[in-house]
């Protein structure tokens, strides 16, 4: 079971150890892989993603029942292609735990309750966890050889 939950400010050395993960990350090599999220970064963004995010943006951690960090979940509106797109990210060490459904299912909530209809992830061609967004009522809207893009009425 997982508890979604703010983080504050101060725990945003998550996020860091996150997007610095190598495995967890590797999803994301065909766009270069590791993100680096530098300290003096924090302020800035988490004034844009948590503390004023108007309803255009969404933001939780994961913690699971031991009180761990497990990764993150979030939402944001893509201008330029008028879609609101998701982001599940579970640290590589707790995958295939059943964390990645819950997250989803969790994400889809808030989002069905903050207005928004219809969802969407462009997921790496070969990236395997397009099959999770597919177990959990998402379809595929397109792909190609470099991007499958999912989405799910809500």
């Amino acid at each position: 079971m997982l508890t979604i939950v703010i983080p504050n400010l101060e725990d945003l050395w998550f996020r860091e150890e996150l997007m610095a993960d190598e495995e967890t990350m590797s999803y994301n090599a065909k766009w270069g892989g590791t993100i680096p999220f530098p300290r003096d970064e924090w302020e800035s963004w988490y004034e844009a993603w948590v503390r004023n995010p108007g309803a255009h943006r969404y933001y939780r951690y994961l913690i699971n029942s031991e009180d761990e960090y497990v990764g993150e979940i979030a939402y944001h509106y893509d201008k330029a292609r008028d879609i609101y797109i998701c982001d599940v990210i579970i640290l590589a060490r707790y995958r295939n735990q059943g964390y990645g459904t819950e997250a989803l299912l969790q994400l889809c909530k808030a989002a069905k309750e903050n207005g928004i209809t219809v969802i969407h992830d462009d997921i790496a061609a070969d990236n395997p966890s397009y099959q999770l967004f597919l177990k959990n009522g998402f379809e595929i809207e397109y792909q190609n050889e470099d991007v499958i893009m999912v989405k799910r009425m809500l």
